[in-house]
């Protein structure tokens, strides 16, 4: 079992300390600014009362960007199917074929 580190992350301002593993800081932080951008790029575009209006939008930003990565996983997965199953129906005519 991996050993959990302490890592201090600053999203819209605050500080949040997390344990995790060691493998996964990277991936963490680079989450953590890629959420800060986000409420930077919505706190220059849009009108909001408070950090929380921006902290729910790049909330909402994130979570329709996972959906669509999982929409587009699947799509992956259908044609995917799709050429394997024509691969076999070309390589049985072709053994068709030579006989």
């Amino acid at each position: 079992m991996s050993e959990l580190i302490p890592v201090n992350i600053l999203i819209a301002d605050r500080s949040y300390r997390l344990k995790i593993e060691a493998a996964d800081e990277e991936m963490v932080r680079k989450t953590a600014d890629l959420i800060n951008d986000k409420i930077t790029e919505f706190k220059t575009h849009f009108a909001g009362k408070d950090m929380q209006d921006y902290v729910s939008m790049a909330l909402l930003w994130f979570a329709t960007e996972q959906n669509q990565s999982g929409i587009d996983k699947v799509k992956w997965q259908e044609a995917a199917a799709k050429l394997g199953s024509l691969e076999k129906m070309v390589d049985k005519a072709l053994s068709e074929n030579q006989s």
